[in-house]
C-alpha cells in the first residue's frame, strides 16, 4: 500500500483577514507556522516515509512544506507547480469576505466561493494583484495565466496535472502536496468522485494532513485528517 498527504497550507495572514486571497502570494502567519509544525509532529508519528513532495508555486504552501521538511528533518527536493495553486477569485481578490456579504448579499457570495462554474469578474491586468504583476508567475505561460476561475477552472489545471505527473507514482511512492483549499478541494473531487453538489459542501481545515491510503492498484482503502479535533467531514468517508 502506498498514501497520498494533501496539507492544505497553514493560516495566512489573509485568511485571518478575511480577505479573498487566490493567487497573490502572501506568506503564513504565526498561527500558521505552528499549524505546519503540527502537522508535521502528527505526519512523524505515522512513521511514513515520503519519497516525493509536490507544492504548487505560492509562498503559503511551499512554506508550509519547508516547515515540516524541517520539523521531519527531510530535505529531499520538491516539486513546485503552477497547475497546484489556489483557485484565481478575480476581481474579488483582496477585498474582505465579510464585507462583500454586506454589499452583494451572503448568498452571492457563497455562490462565488463554492458553486461549481461560476466565475468573478475578471482582475484588471492593471491590478498590482494580477499574476502577471506578481514575479513568481514570470516562468508560467501568459496564455495560462487568468483573470479570474471557477472551481471547474481549478479544478481542471489541477486534475490535469495530478494525472499527468502524480497519479501513476503513487503505485511505488509516498507522497506530500502541500497546496490550498480549492486545489486540495478539486483533488478530493476527482480521488473520491464527488459530484457538483458534494464539492460545494466540502471543507478543507489548514494545516491539518489528510491522510489517503491506496493499494497498488490505486484503489483508496481509507482516509482520514490526522487531527481529529479539526477534522472536516470529508462527506464520503
Amino acid at each position: 500500500m502506498n498514501y497520498l498527504i494533501l496539507v492544505r497550507h497553514g493560516q495566512s495572514i489573509w485568511n485571518l483577514e478575511k480577505k479573498f486571497t487566490g493567487w497573490v502570494d502572501v506568506d503564513l502567519n504565526e498561527n500558521g507556522k505552528n499549524e505546519a509544525k503540527k502537522a508535521a509532529k502528527l505526519i512523524r508519528e505515522k512513521d511514513i516515509n515520503i519519497d516525493l513532495y509536490y507544492s504548487s508555486l505560492q509562498l503559503r504552501a511551499k512554506n508550509t512544506l519547508t516547515i515540516i521538511q524541517e520539523e521531519l528533518m527531510d530535505y529531499k527536493n520538491v516539486k513546485p507547480a503552477w497547475q497546484l495553486n489556489e483557485r484565481h477569485y478575480g476581481s474579488l481578490t483582496g477585498l474582505n469576505k465579510d464585507e462583500m456579504k454586506k454589499k452583494l448579499g451572503e448568498e452571492k457570495v457563497h455562490q462565488f466561493r463554492r458553486s461549481w462554474d461560476l466565475r468573478p469578474e475578471p482582475l484588471d491586468k492593471s491590478s498590482p494583484y494580477h499574476p502577471l504583476n506578481i514575479k513568481i508567475y514570470r516562468e508560467v505561460p501568459i496564455e495560462k495565466i487568468p483573470d479570474t476561475e471557477s472551481l471547474k477552472d481549478t479544478y481542471e489545471r489541477v486534475i490535469s496535472y495530478y494525472k499527468k505527473e502524480i497519479e501513476e507514482k503513487l503505485k511505488n511512492n509516498n507522497i506530500l502536496i502541500s497546496a490550498h483549499g480549492n486545489s486540495i478541494r478539486a483533488l478530493c473531487k476527482y480521488l473520491f468522485k464527488l459530484d457538483n453538489n458534494k464539492i460545494s459542501k466540502l471543507e478543507i481545515p489548514t494545516g491539518n494532513p489528510l491522510l489517503v491510503e491506496f493499494d497498488l492498484n490505486n484503489k483508496i482503502l481509507n482516509c482520514n485528517y490526522l487531527d481529529t479535533e479539526r477534522a472536516k467531514d470529508l462527506l464520503v468517508y
